[in-house]
């Protein structure tokens, strides 16, 4: 049986629905295994290496609320204490 090979937008399809809330983590993981999302991530860090995240990428969507306020400006006031962030983590 041959591979298809991935396929960028329903990869992003399969986050998006998961980031809306519409499927549970574990069904979204299997989408990510089965939509070939190790061997698009393979051929990118085959293809550039160890490059950089280019401006306005990851790091960027972590400082650029709508408030202005980065990453402490969020979450609801029982989640912070003075002018200190409170921790968090991901559900897995």
């Amino acid at each position: 049986m041959e591979v298809p090979e991935p396929d960028p937008n329903k990869l992003l399809q399969s986050w998006m629905e998961w980031e809306r809330g519409e499927v549970t983590p574990g069904r979204v993981m299997a989408n990510l295994k089965t939509g070939g999302l190790r061997q698009l991530l393979e051929g990118l860090s085959a293809a550039g290496g160890n490059r950089s995240a280019p401006p306005g990428g990851p790091a960027a969507t972590l400082t650029a609320d709508a408030g202005g306020q980065g990453a402490q400006g969020t979450g609801t006031p029982g989640e912070q204490r003075g002018d200190q962030a409170a921790s968090w983590s991901p559900v897995v």
